[in-house]
């Protein structure tokens, strides 16, 4: 089958998308610093291979800094020109608060690392990429639910979120240069709302190292013991419990848009399109609180605190776009979002350590 580059697929994301990738036959090659993975997280990825009697798993991992770009090279000599058929570009630093203290090294890694990756497709004749962005592009969107036309770029609040719409118009450009080519490129961007939940069997799942970037591991980790209570900043939104409100997407159903992507560009060939993967459904933090409760059968301790820098009240997703052009759309809905981090939360207290 076709090998697919997986770039920072040892992370929450990537070892679900690994996970999908291997059930429809792909090869796979894993590029990971490790900087906030592990190499736990692809043994667990067999494991599930072997429960599930996924057959024949060709299942590679190179450990490399991307943003070296003599040792980056190794990884695609050592397949040859044409080695990979498409990448996933997973690979970035990706803590808000971080990249607001330390937006030089955000800057760096990010585009660098994008670049040498593009320089060495090209040089070996890989022109499918698909780019793991996030919905923090659009900023502080006022009109729901947000399409692929919302206006991008403004009101981003962190150097983090600025790196994935910088490295959108980088990708965009170099498509564009690319598209007289005997072999255009494709680039499909997915735009991800804010991804929750595990793989059901809770061996992988998101495990941040440090304080987490998201709500529900610190919903989780309350609800498992780790932390105290939950800090719920603000209650006095225009929502209907005062709390802010967002669209939740199971890492799952996340992962099958990968897939997606992937079997979209083989269709139509020499794309550049962009894509929005969430559910359309907007839930507050309480919402999310109360049903991490009934999925873990324990109180969730929580303390409303003052309203951060930026937050909106509300932000949720039109995801009809992703459904018309690639048969893509979210099935798991938010009692499998908290079953399965719960899964995965219980079971591994601690994370993958």
């Amino acid at each position: 089958m076709p090998r697919v580059l997986l770039t920072g697929g040892c992370g929450f994301i990537g070892t679900h998308t690994v996970v999908v990738l291997l059930r429809s036959g792909y090869s796979i090659t894993v590029v990971d610093n490790l900087i906030n993975s592990s190499l736990k997280s692809i043994e667990r990825v067999r494991e599930i291979a072997k429960d599930e009697g996924i057959e024949n798993v060709d299942l590679e991992v190179e450990v490399c800094d991307m943003c070296d770009l003599d040792a980056f090279e190794k990884v695609f000599s050592k397949y040859g020109p044409s080695g990979f058929l498409s990448c996933i570009h997973f690979a970035g630093l990706k803590a808000v608060g971080e990249s607001m203290s330390l937006p030089l090294l955000y800057y760096q890694n990010n585009l660098i690392n994008t670049m040498n990756l593009l320089t060495l497709m090209e040089k070996y004749s890989c022109h499918r990429i698909v780019f793991s962005s996030s919905a923090t592009v659009y900023g502080a969107a006022e009109v729901m639910p947000i399409t692929e036309s919302t206006r991008v770029g403004e009101g981003i609040t962190n150097a983090y979120g600025r790196t994935k719409y910088m490295i959108e118009g980088i990708l965009g450009d170099f498509q564009k240069s690319k598209e007289k080519n005997e072999t255009p490129w494709s680039v499909t961007i997915l735009r991800y709302f804010n991804p929750v939940g595990a793989h059901p069997s809770g061996k992988i799942g998101e495990d941040p190292s440090g304080p987490p970037n998201n709500l529900m591991p610190y919903v989780s980790q309350v609800a498992v013991g780790r932390r105290e209570f939950l800090s719920v900043f603000g209650n006095d939104y225009d929502t209907p419990d005062g709390t802010g409100v967002r669209d939740y997407i199971h890492v799952m159903d996340l992962a099958e848009g990968h897939l997606s992507a992937i079997k979209f560009m083989d269709k139509k060939p020499g794309v550049y399109e962009v894509f929005n993967l969430g559910t359309g459904n907007g839930y507050s933090v309480l919402d999310m609180v109360r049903a991490m409760e009934k999925a873990s059968g324990r109180k969730i301790e929580y303390k409303i605190v003052e309203r951060r820098p930026g937050d909106i009240a509300t932000c949720y997703a039109n995801a009809v776009k992703a459904k018309e052009e690639m048969g893509w759309e979210a099935k798991l809905g938010l009692n499998e979002m908290c079953r399965d981090l719960w899964a995965w939360q219980s079971n591994n207290p601690k994370g993958f350590e």
